[in-house]
């Protein structure tokens, strides 16, 4: 594997300039096609689907972060990489994101599994695999938390799975973004959690009730007075205590990779110091000095370094080798 020499040192810089840098899909050579799954009786997800020329060498379920979509770019730029391997992509809309917004009458969490297990039990029940499970951030954290509840039972329906920027720990992450340098991220996540909230006000007021989602200026404001009570999880404490995907991570017993940046400005590094992770054998720890939050741009050719680590993983799974990478372990 190529080690990763950043293009920005800088954290802020490097997550910045990975969510604007620009990341084409060949179109062309693996058009795009939208499917639904219907995940519950009243839940439609839709998901954006790339296969590649001829017989594909798997399937690749993609999980966006908060307030992403299957547009975000991270996810686009994986996909052109994994199909050019021969993999078949598809980027998932979580509920009420993206295109699942007109199918998916409710909101989402960071723990809500149910929609990517039923896609995967889909696939599996008519034969298409082998399966891959990649989360992104927020849905690192339901990768890994789906992972871990299934324990064993998760092999029949995943080879392995990846997170990266994975918030394992929800309650110290939000206190992290809440922290002055991080403002502008802070910012754009609670202008469009009140947006998509607003939304959903005047679609169905009467299970989306005037709240007083105006006074929300924080995402634990917002957790603790939409997110908590709306799942049923009382309030933000017990959400981010139940949710999160460190008390999960033992429990794994697929091959999981987790690909994260020690200066995260989002992410508390020493999380991943933590024993829950570093003593599972199952679970594989990447870890890079610099890259910010889904940053991760190189120097050189190759820029999107982290889509070439995937891709490199997918194929060490899909082969049953060992990968090459360098690990780091707490």
């Amino acid at each position: 594997m190529q080690p990763f020499a950043p293009l920005f040192r800088n954290a802020h810089l490097a997550t910045l300039a990975g969510n604007f840098w620009p990341r084409p899909l060949d179109e062309a050579r693996f058009p795009t096609r939208r499917t639904l799954y219907r995940t519950a009786p009243d839940v439609g997800i839709a998901v954006e689907e790339n296969r590649p020329q001829g017989e594909a060498r798997g399937e690749v379920l993609l999980l966006h972060g908060l307030e992403g979509s299957s547009r975000s770019g991270y996810l686009i730029s994986l996909a052109q990489r994994l199909l050019e391997a021969g993999f078949a992509v598809h980027r998932m809309n979580l509920r009420g994101c993206g295109l699942s917004e007109p199918y998916s009458p409710t909101l989402y969490h960071s723990g809500l599994t149910e929609d990517a297990r039923s896609i995967l039990a889909e696939w599996r029940q008519s034969g298409r695999g082998p399966r891959f499970l990649a989360g992104f951030s927020l849905g690192g954290n339901v990768v890994l938390k789906l992972a871990g509840e299934m324990g064993a039972d998760a092999a029949e329906l995943v080879e392995g799975i990846c997170a990266v920027s994975a918030p394992i720990d929800l309650h110290a992450c939000v206190r992290r973004i809440d922290a002055p340098s991080n403002w502008i991220y802070h910012q754009k996540f609670v202008r469009s959690l009140r947006r998509r909230y607003r939304r959903r006000h005047k679609m169905d007021p009467q299970r989306f009730p005037d709240c007083g989602i105006e006074k929300v200026r924080t995402i634990f404001e917002f957790d603790d007075l939409v997110t908590a009570p709306f799942f049923g999880f009382g309030d933000a404490p017990n959400y981010y205590a139940t949710q999160s995907s460190l008390r999960f991570i033992p429990g794994i017993r697929v091959p999981a990779l987790l690909v994260q940046a020690e200066d995260d400005p989002m992410i508390p590094f020493e999380l991943y110091r933590r024993g829950e992770v570093g003593s599972n054998p199952s679970v594989r720890l990447l870890a890079v000095p610099h890259g910010g939050h889904l940053g991760f741009l190189a120097r050189g050719r190759r820029r999107f370094w982290l889509d070439e680590v995937l891709c490199q993983w997918f194929e060490a799974l899909r082969n049953k080798v060992p990968f090459a990478g360098v690990f780091a372990q707490g």
